[in-house]
């Protein structure tokens, strides 16, 4: 697929956000990424910086399935409208609250 934006030599001033928004999606600035300013940080909400540091806080674990469970899986996820391996984190995460209440 072709690259149909059009090269660009220097980086113009901009008069605010939409007007640089509106240059970068017509130019290629592969060429000038010395002239570009690092991005600014941003303030998250405490809520979810919270939430960020939660997703983060967990481990990974690998687990391996038959392919057919995980075709099932995939089926009954997309059934739900969600990913299938969030659809495999809820179905362990409701295994466990189960088996936790029958003790």
């Amino acid at each position: 697929m072709p690259n149909k934006l059009k090269p660009a030599s220097e980086l113009p001033k901009f008069a605010n956000e939409q007007e640089a928004a509106n240059w970068f999606d017509a130019h290629d600035a592969s060429q000038i990424w010395d002239q570009l300013l690092p991005a600014r940080p941003i303030k998250l909400p405490p809520e979810q910086a919270r939430m960020i540091r939660e997703r983060y806080r967990k481990s990974l674990v690998q687990v391996r399935l038959d392919p057919d469970q995980i075709a099932q899986a995939k089926s009954i996820a997309a059934h739900n409208s969600i990913d299938y391996k969030t659809q495999l984190r809820l179905w362990i995460a409701e295994r466990i609250q189960r088996e936790a209440k029958s003790r």
